[in-house]
C-alpha cells in the first residue's frame, strides 16, 4: 500500500475514533450526573447546605472536588475516593481576608480555624515585594498576597532601613522608633520620584496594588498622595488606604480627600477599617462612599466586628498623646499583660514599642457597621508570632457569623457570607483575574471551601487572650486540600499559593 493510502486510512480512522468519543461523551452527559459515577473525584462533601452568594444557591447539595477544583455541585449522589458527610453543616466559599497583617504560620493557623482560605496584606503592604513573596513559597497554609507598601518604601529611602513587612516588627525593635524621618519629613521632588519608582517596581514584581498607611506618615503632603493615586490609575491597579489621622485633617475630611483623588484620577480605592477611621461618624462616611460610587467612583470599604482597635504604640498616631487626663490612658490595654495603661506606663511602653489595644467605640455603631450589606468583612489581624494580640486576628469571621448573625440577628447568614467571600473577591478582581475563581462555590471554581456549624460558630478570643481559636468551623480546604479537618489543624500541609498582581502576569 502506498504512503498516500496509509495516510488516507489513518485520517478516516482518526475521524471515526473522534466521532465515537464525541458520541460517548454526549451520551454520558445526557444521562445526568448520576450516570457519570464520578468515582474518580478526590473528595465529595455530601449532604451539606451549600450557600453561594453569587448565584443565591441555598440548598442541600453534594460537592465534588478534583485536582483543587470544584467539579460538580449537584443533588445527585456522587462517588469519590473519599466521601465526607457534612449533613447539617454549611458548605460555603472559603473566607477572603483582605486586611491580614498576620503573615506568619501561627497567625495563619488561627485564621484557618476561623474559616479563612486567603489572607492578604493590603493596607500597608510589603517592600520589596518579590523578596517577601519568595519567603512564603512552600510554607503557606493558606493563600497569600500583598500590595507594595508606600510606608515601607519611605522607610527604605528616608530612614535607610529594610523592613519587608512593616509594621510587623518585633515588639522590642526600637530602631524604627528612633528614626522617624519616614514619618516626619516631607519628601523632596527627587525623593518622590524615587518612591514612585520603587512602587512601580513592586507592582511589576507581583503586588496586588498600592498600600498606603497615610496615618503613619503624616508628613506625606496632599500633593504626594494625589501623585500616588495618579500612579495607581495609570497602571489600572487599586489603592488600599489607611486615611489620615484625625489630628492631621482626618475623619470626614480624610474621606473627602481620598474620594476626590479617586474621582479626579480614576483610581480604584478601598478605604480600610471604616469603624476605626470614622467611629461615630460612620453613617456620614458611608454616605460619602455610597454617593461617590453612585456617581461612578470605584470605591469600597471594610470593617472588623470589634469595638476596640489596635496598632503600634510608638507610631506617629500617638505623638499627641501627651499630658492627657488619666482616663484617656485607661482606654489603652497592653496585650502581653492585659493591664490598662497609665500616663507612666504609656511612656514606658512607647519607648519599648509594640502593639496596644485601644478601647472606646460604641457597640451600637459597631453593630450598625457590621450589618451594612456593602461593607466588606476584614480582620485587620495583628500577628500572633510574638504572643497574644487583638482577638480580631483569630475570630473576625466567626464573630460576624456567630455573634452578629445568630445571636444579634443584625444581618442574614447569606448577607454575611457575601461580605466574607464574594465582595472581597470582586474587589480583588481589579488586581488579578485569579480572584474570579475565589469567593464562589460553583463548578469550575477553586476548591477553597469552609464548612461550619451555623448553630455553634463563634469567636472565643478575648482582649486578654486573643489567640484562642474560634469554634464551630468543621473543615477548611485550600485548593481541595484539608488544612482544618474535624476542627483540628492538619499538620505539614502547605497548599497556600501566592496570588500575584496582573502587572507581573502581563510582563
Amino acid at each position: 500500500m502506498s504512503t498516500e493510502n496509509y495516510t488516507n486510512l489513518f485520517r478516516r480512522s482518526y475521524r471515526l475514533i473522534h466521532l465515537g468519543v464525541l458520541v460517548w461523551l454526549l451520551t454520558i452527559w445526557s444521562c445526568g450526573t448520576s450516570s457519570i459515577q464520578l468515582d474518580s473525584l478526590d473528595l465529595v462533601l455530601q449532604g451539606g447546605r451549600v450557600m453561594d452568594p453569587e448565584t443565591g444557591l441555598d440548598a442541600v447539595r453534594n460537592v465534588g472536588i478534583l485536582d483543587g477544583k470544584i467539579i460538580t455541585v449537584t443533588e445527585e449522589l456522587i462517588e469519590g475516593r473519599e466521601v465526607i458527610d457534612v449533613t447539617g453543616l454549611i458548605v460555603a466559599p472559603g473566607f477572603i481576608d483582605v486586611h491580614a497583617h498576620g503573615q506568619d504560620p501561627i497567625s495563619n493557623r488561627l485564621q484557618a480555624a476561623d474559616g479563612v482560605t486567603t489572607a492578604l496584606e493590603m493596607e500597608v503592604g510589603v517592600f520589596p515585594v518579590e523578596e517577601w513573596l519568595k519567603s512564603r513559597e512552600g510554607k503557606a497554609l493558606i493563600h497569600y498576597g500583598a500590595t507594595v507598601g508606600h510606608t515601607s518604601a519611605r522607610i527604605k529611602l528616608m530612614s535607610g532601613l529594610d523592613v519587608p513587612h512593616w509594621p510587623m516588627l518585633a515588639p522590642d525593635d526600637s530602631t524604627l522608633a528612633e528614626n522617624k524621618d519616614y514619618a516626619e519629613k516631607q519628601a523632596t521632588p527627587e525623593q518622590l520620584m524615587e518612591i514612585n519608582k520603587m512602587l512601580v517596581d513592586g507592582l511589576k514584581e507581583g503586588a496586588l496594588g498600592l498600600g498606603l498607611g497615610i496615618s503613619y506618615t503624616p508628613a506625606s503632603t496632599r500633593e504626594e498622595l494625589f501623585g500616588l493615586f495618579q500612579l495607581a490609575a495609570d497602571r489600572d491597579m487599586p489603592i488600599f488606604i489607611h486615611l489620615r489621622d484625625q489630628n492631621t485633617g482626618g475623619t470626614l475630611g480624610a474621606f473627602q480627600e481620598a474620594i476626590a483623588n479617586a474621582a479626579s484620577t480614576g483610581a480604584a480605592v478601598q478605604i480600610v477599617h471604616l469603624n476605626s477611621t470614622a467611629d461615630s461618624l460612620a453613617r456620614e462616611a458611608l454616605n460619602l462612599i455610597r454617593g461617590a460610587r453612585e456617581h461612578g467612583v470605584d470605591i469600597t470599604t471594610e470593617a472588623y466586628p470589634y469595638t476596640a482597635s489596635s496598632t503600634f504604640i510608638e507610631t506617629a498616631q500617638f505623638d499627641l498623646w501627651e499630658n492627657l487626663p488619666e482616663k484617656e490612658y485607661q482606654r489603652l490595654q497592653w496585650p502581653p499583660t492585659g493591664e490598662r495603661l497609665t500616663s507612666k506606663t504609656f511612656q514606658k511602653y512607647r519607648k519599648q514599642g509594640g502593639f496596644v489595644i485601644i478601647h472606646g467605640r460604641s457597640e451600637e455603631t459597631n453593630q450598625w457597621i457590621v450589618s451594612q450589606p456593602d461593607v466588606i468583612v476584614a480582620s485587620d489581624g495583628i500577628p500572633f508570632r510574638y504572643g497574644t494580640a487583638h482577638p480580631r486576628g483569630a475570630g473576625t469571621f466567626s464573630r460576624v457569623l456567630g455573634h452578629y448573625v445568630r445571636e444579634k440577628k443584625a444581618l442574614s447568614l447569606m448577607e454575611a457570607l457575601k461580605k466574607c467571600t464574594l465582595l472581597p473577591a470582586l474587589r480583588m478582581e481589579s488586581s488579578s483575574i485569579l480572584f474570579r475563581n475565589k469567593g464562589r462555590l460553583q463548578e469550575g471554581k477553586d476548591a477553597d471551601v469552609t464548612v461550619f456549624d451555623p448553630g455553634n460558630i463563634l469567636d472565643l478570643g478575648t482582649y486578654e487572650k486573643g489567640d484562642r481559636p474560634s469554634q464551630g468551623i468543621a473543615h477548611v480546604l485550600v485548593m481541595g486540600t484539608f488544612v482544618l479537618r474535624d476542627g483540628v489543624i492538619v499538620e505539614n500541609v502547605f497548599p497556600g499559593k501566592a496570588l500575584k498582581g496582573k502587572l507581573l502576569v502581563a510582563q
